[in-house]
């Protein structure tokens, strides 16, 4: 068997700036198992296409156009030396969709979209390439971190059950598909099962997947979708409307006044995928602990200028309400979960998650498997909101380090999910203002949860009221 490895343990590359060159087959095993899943989880990545239809009036076609280019763009990653699965930035969409539903359907929308996603690509560019990237965040006050983040959340849930909104199209699909994704997927019970039953760890490796796959099912059952006609052949994307009439190529660049409306929505979805960011070189770092035989080099830096690249780049060739994220969660911890089984089941991380993602351009150019789902996109939108409303609520409650904190954030979550970024940025601000005063980064270092009080100094606050108020359940 070909060894892939250099001196040091890394997997070989060609060096290139601060990138890392790496080619399948001639620099990482190829991995099937990775790639033929990849084959049916593009089926996800196709979900995008209700938004920019619904959104931009965009037809079918076009937005197909939409995915295949950001499909080949998710190769960049870890062709270029980063170790994930990249995908979209799942908890801003709501927030982006609020924010471009502002303008008029038609090309000033376009231009809204263009313009966010283009300042989007080019900050992150910067941070990279400056490494800047933990100091921008740690400027921004906890509490308002954590209001951004749980609006996103709940952003997410509303675009779901508001009126119009797709649990209305499929009440039952969506009820029942979405309960067990939350037991598959949060519960304790099965976390046990998968534990001691292989049958039970493989379904919990497939991430959605199973559950899309109840849905094409499901919906026609309940009448709420076709059966699936299944077709043949390879899928016919129209970039020639996707370019003339969605990009800059047909209406131009926007105007001045566009970037500048557009940066509070975009310092929000920042926000946002910053944390995708930290919890990606988490996971690996988990990772690295079970596998020394590879030496594992992710860089926050690279990565912001890999998406930020992806974003600026798509902002000109084909504008994407799903914008390019650093990680798709769920399928990450897929690969590297796989991984940590060891070199015979994954020789190197980069196999695993370039093996996929080359499956997913594979499944998006295959007419059946496209046909298969079409019926039922607008669900596997629905479940993909309504998981990552869950996650993004959590992790922002665990952002703040107060009960003030948590006030703040609520607030601005609020005002986010139903004004937008710029009026959830301006009340998140002025609340910090007007209750920490001077301490507004600090917020007086009133840290009143039991997470953030060190274990050293819990003896001597046993007796306080603080610490018997947070014990109580």
């Amino acid at each position: 068997m070909r060894d892939y490895r250099r001196a040091d343990g890394e997997t070989r590359y060609w060096p290139l700036g601060p990138f890392k060159v790496r080619l399948p087959f001639l620099h990482y095993r190829f991995e099937w198992p990775d790639y033929f899943q990849g084959l049916l989880m593009c089926a996800v990545d196709l979900a995008a296409i209700p938004l920019m239809t619904e959104l931009l009036g965009m037809p079918f076609e076009a937005a197909l156009a939409v995915v295949l280019l950001n499909g080949l763009l998710y190769l960049t990653h870890h062709l270029l030396g980063d170790p994930v699965v990249p995908g979209w930035i799942t908890p801003a969409i709501p927030l982006l969709i609020v924010y471009c539903e502002t303008f008029p359907e038609g090309p000033e929308r376009v231009h809204a979209l263009i313009a966010f996603q283009l300042l989007l690509g080019l900050f992150c560019i910067g941070l990279g390439a400056t490494g800047l990237s933990r100091k921008v965040v740690g400027l921004v006050p906890p509490a308002i971190k954590a209001g951004i983040i749980m609006g996103a959340g709940i952003a997410a849930v509303i675009s779901v059950f508001k009126v119009g909104g797709r649990f209305e199209s499929f009440p039952w699909t969506i009820s029942i598909a979405i309960g067990i994704a939350f037991y598959l997927i949060f519960s304790r019970h099965f976390a046990w099962l998968k534990q001691r039953n292989a049958f039970w760890g493989t379904l919990g490796k497939l991430g959605i997947f199973p559950i899309i796959a109840l849905a094409i099912v499901i919906a026609p059952l309940f009448a709420e979708a076709p059966w699936p006609t299944i077709e043949w052949g390879f899928t016919s994307p129209d970039f020639m409307t996707l370019w003339n009439e969605y990009t800059v190529f047909g209406l131009g660049l926007p105007s001045p006044q566009m970037f500048l409306q557009a940066i509070p929505t975009m310092l929000a979805a920042y926000i946002v995928l910053f944390g995708d960011v930290l919890q990606g070189k988490a996971l690996l770092k988990e990772a690295d602990e079970s596998r020394q035989d590879e030496k594992v080099d992710y860089n926050p830096d690279r990565a912001h200028m890999i998406f930020g690249g992806r974003n600026a780049t798509m902002s000109i060739i084909g504008p994407d309400v799903a914008m390019c994220g650093p990680l798709w969660a769920a399928m990450h911890v897929v690969i590297v979960e796989r991984f940590k089984e060891g070199r015979k089941a994954m020789d190197s991380i980069f196999g695993g998650a370039g093996s996929f993602r080359w499956g997913t351009n594979t499944g998006l150019i295959l007419m059946p498997i496209v046909s298969l789902v079409e019926p039922i996109l607008g669900v596997a939108l629905a479940l993909t909101l309504l998981i990552q409303g869950y996650v993004s609520v959590r992790i922002g409650i665990l952002e703040a380090r107060s009960q003030r904190d948590l006030g703040i954030a609520g607030v601005t979550a609020a005002v986010l999910a139903t004004q937008g970024a710029t009026w959830a940025f301006a009340v998140g601000v002025a609340l910090c203002f007007l209750i920490y005063g001077r301490h507004f980064f600090s917020g007086e270092n009133d840290q009143t949860f039991t997470k953030d009080i060190d274990s050293r100094d819990t003896s001597s606050q046993d007796n306080s009221p603080r610490n018997n108020e947070e014990e109580t359940p």
